[in-house]
């Protein structure tokens, strides 16, 4: 339900209230004592937000547009991958040590 604004012609006092968008227009001030009618204001409406795929500037390109990028998209994938390089000579192991270390007591 949105949330509507409203204003006092009487005492200026500002508040909200959710109302569905079939209900009447609130006609009276909140404020005790007084007698001012209010007016509903014009709201800044809900931000939009744009979450997940769909909403890119791509979406909305001409059919030829999108053909010729079908095309171009599958040319690159069905040509042949570039050739690898040779495999690196295995490096050698150097002999290791296997003495121990002594402590002098």
């Amino acid at each position: 339900m949105p949330t509507y604004e409203y204003e006092c012609q009487t005492c200026g006092h500002q508040f909200e209230t959710v109302q569905s968008m079939k209900d009447a227009h609130l006609t009276d001030c909140p404020i005790e004592n007084c007698p001012g009618p209010v007016h509903r204001k014009i709201g800044r409406g809900a931000g939009i937000i744009f979450k997940g795929s769909g909403f890119y500037q791509t979406d909305y390109r001409s059919d030829s547009y999108k053909a010729a990028a079908k095309k171009d998209s599958e040319s690159s994938t069905s040509s042949p991958p570039p050739p690898a390089a040779a495999p690196a000579a295995a490096p050698t192991s150097a002999p290791t040590s296997t003495a121990s270390s002594t402590k002098a007591v």
